[in-house]
């Protein structure tokens, strides 16, 4: 009757261990104030454009009526994803872009599209949702240890997969690859057939000179790779929900172009983006939403080069911090995962997230966001130091 391969499944998704781990505290010690720099959930308010966007669609919508839109997205969005694109010199077309509410939902649901018994490749740490769901539809998982490779793991001779999950800037580990280790990819998947499927949702966190942003940088990669991307953290929009997924028309498999695929799924099981949605989401990509959410990024960003200072002066090896969001620390003390996310909300009030949490190489690693209020950072940054003296 049920399907069983959910009985596979850890009982508690990782964030929800997590949040019962601190209610269980916060209601030991009701007097004790927590710093949550856990769960990647922003912080900041939406950009005046965007305000401005949704509230002018709104009155729209109350003068003409907008009904279900384009199950692939309104054009205005589309185009405006391809212009986003173009002004980093990075050709994608219009009619390859797919808005959906949100990377994760199309990273889970993209796999409708692709036989159950392919041979999936997924580097660990990793993101809880890409083993998940494919142990959902009993697909077998392999995983390609990363703690070794600075948590940029390259194909070798003999990796062999149907569908590999690659995220750059890395959730977890904030580890970024470079255009040549990301062309690396690119060549094994084209020479053995593989589908490389790409979370770029924290691309916008991408400063340094001639770091990727897309893997659509790379020459082949329309044959080879479908890229995943978010307004979440870009523009504050994990409570608007928006998203979209890029899959070029030249990606065929077994005679089929899998954007047909993808859209004939989104047609039967998504009605689409609400239009007021959508219209934020454009306006986030105009010259001057893309000014406003870029201090926001840089807010962030302000926040990382706090974490790594501390972690610098503690003597606490990491990676992260820069291109990213995420600071991923090695845990102090010979600690495990769980031990120091103990550690540290009893004795500092301060929640992470454990890496092991990320698969059996995050064992021994911990993940700090920088997406909390600079106050917050910095009095974290404080209860930090003055744990390790």
């Amino acid at each position: 009757m049920i399907n069983r391969h959910y009985l596979e499944l850890k009982d508690d998704y990782l964030f929800a261990e997590i949040d019962r781990r601190v209610q269980a505290f916060q209601e030991a010690h009701p007097e004790r104030k927590l710093i949550r720099l856990g769960i990647g959930d922003v912080t900041r308010p939406l950009c005046p454009c965007v305000v401005d966007a949704l509230r002018d669609a709104a009155q729209e919508m109350g003068e003409q009526v907008r009904g279900y839109g384009p199950y692939q997205g309104y054009a205005f969005l589309r185009e405006a994803v391809a212009a986003y694109y173009a002004s980093r010199g990075t050709h994608v077309e219009a009619g390859d872009v797919f808005v959906s509410d949100g990377a994760k939902s199309d990273l889970g649901n993209i796999l409708d599209i692709f036989d159950t018994d392919l041979r999936v490749l997924i580097p660990d740490p990793v993101y809880p949702v890409y083993v998940d769901t494919n142990r959902m539809a009993g697909r077998p998982v392999s995983f390609l240890p990363a703690a070794d490779t600075g948590f940029l793991p390259l194909p070798e001779a003999g990796t062999r997969a149907d569908i590999v999950y690659l995220c750059s800037p890395n959730n977890p580990t904030g580890a970024v690859y470079s255009l040549p280790q990301l062309t690396q990819w690119v060549e094994w998947a084209r020479a053995c057939g593989a589908v490389i499927l790409f979370d770029a949702a924290y691309e916008a966190f991408v400063c340094e000179e001639g770091m990727p942003r897309s893997i659509f940088e790379v020459p082949g990669a329309e044959e080879c790779a479908i890229e995943f991307c978010s307004f979440s953290k870009t523009a504050g929009f994990t409570g608007l929900r928006c998203g979209y997924t890029v899959i070029p028309s030249a990606l065929e498999r077994d005679g089929q172009k899998l954007g047909r695929l993808w859209l004939r799924r989104q047609s039967t099981k998504y009605n689409g983006t609400s239009y007021v949605v959508q219209r934020a989401a454009a306006a986030v990509l105009s010259e001057e939403g893309r000014r406003q959410t870029r201090e926001a990024v840089d807010y962030y960003r302000e926040n990382a080069r706090v974490l790594s200072e501390t972690l610098e002066t503690l003597g606490i090896a990491y990676t992260g911090g820069k291109n990213s969001p995420y600071v991923w620390l090695r845990c102090p003390g010979g600690m495990t995962s769980w031990e120091y996310f103990d550690f540290l909300l009893e004795r500092a009030g301060v929640v992470g997230t454990p890496g092991a949490g990320f698969g059996q190489s995050g064992e021994g690693c911990f993940r700090l966001t920088a997406f909390g209020r600079h106050e917050d950072t910095h009095e974290a940054s404080r209860r930090l130091l003055e744990l390790g003296r």
